[in-house]
């Protein structure tokens, strides 16, 4: 049962039965809502701060993951564009000094479709899904650059022997020989000078003064440095690599010694007439993989094309006798 409250009212002189407006009735009500309201916020933002649900613990677990596996993804891609960078200076290194040719640039190699495709399929992604694609798209580039540095050390490799190979063939004349005028006897059948019969001549005569210096004709190590009973007397072998071979005859002085590494244009020697010879020169051979070839072919470092076409009819229309 209620309890019903009385006051004692000055006025009247007498008790009267106290009673509540409605204004204040409605502000208590209110008071007490927004008192609870305001204690219900409270308890739940400690909830929530001390006790997280079990999604949100995931999602905390997936945040961090994400954030730990982006700082792998923006090291990796630094690293990347390090690497990208490289390929491309080396890239353009080979075009201009080798091929002599602009590389393609890259925005040349892609497509405005593809950029389309590669957009609208990101934007239907979510974040680990994205994730996931980046790092798969990253491990295809790590694996295509490990390609191309293993291409390029492979054509690094095949450019330095190229040159190493040029530098070493035979491509210069044995002595001096800026007038055209001392190819003496050219390489083919020719009357021996002691004999008088007919014999293969397997190289070129330069006829020169004794003491005139002999080059070697491409870099190489000599293998002979000596006296031959055979007819060549002090001579000299250089072999080149790549199958080439030098013989130089008939040196007044040797320079060279076996074994020595030499350059092309270095003097290993100097012109004379020992052995079997009738005259101060230098009898000079190119052997290729044990055949001896026709030198004449190999003067190209030092002449012209007038010059080449002069010194190629000098020696097929030579002296019918060699000078060994």
């Amino acid at each position: 049962m209620k309890k019903i409250k009385y006051y004692y009212n000055t006025h009247t002189l007498r008790y009267e039965k106290l009673e509540t407006p409605l204004r204040v009735r409605l502000l208590r009500i209110l008071g007490f809502l927004s008192a609870l309201i305001v204690s219900s916020a409270i308890v739940i933002y400690l909830y929530n701060r001390f006790f997280p649900q079990p999604r949100e613990l995931e999602a905390n677990k997936r945040l961090e993951l994400m954030k730990e596996n982006y700082g792998t993804l923006s090291k990796k891609v630094k690293e990347l564009e390090e690497q990208m960078a490289a390929l491309e200076k080396r890239d353009n290194e080979v075009y201009r000094s080798i091929f002599e040719a602009n590389p393609v640039p890259d925005s040349a190699r892609i497509k405005l479709i593809e950029q389309k495709r590669e957009i609208d399929k990101l934007k239907g992604m979510d974040d680990y899904v994205l994730e996931k694609e980046i790092a798969q798209q990253l491990n295809n580039i790590s694996s295509r650059i490990a390609y191309q540095f293993s291409s390029y050390d492979a054509i690094s490799k095949l450019i330095k022997n190229q040159d190493e190979k040029l530098a070493s063939i035979p491509a210069i004349q044995p002595v001096s020989n800026k007038q055209l005028n001392r190819i003496a006897s050219g390489f083919g059948m020719r009357i021996d000078p002691v004999y008088g019969t007919p014999k293969m001549h397997n190289g070129l005569d330069f006829t020169a003064p004794q003491g005139t210096p002999i080059y070697a004709t491409g870099n190489g190590v000599v293998k002979t440095a000596g006296f031959s009973d055979g007819g060549y007397g002090n001579h000299v072998v250089i072999n080149h690599g790549y199958g080439y071979q030098t013989l130089y005859g008939h040196m007044v002085k040797i320079k060279a010694r076996q074994g020595q590494k030499v350059k092309r244009g270095e003097v290993i020697g100097w012109v004379g007439s020992t052995g079997k010879s009738t005259g101060p020169h230098c009898h000079y051979e190119v052997i290729i993989n044990g055949n001896e070839v026709n030198p004449v072919y190999f003067f190209y470092n030092d002449l012209n094309a007038e010059q080449y076409d002069i010194l190629l009819k000098l020696a097929a229309t030579g002296s019918a006798k060699s000078f060994d």
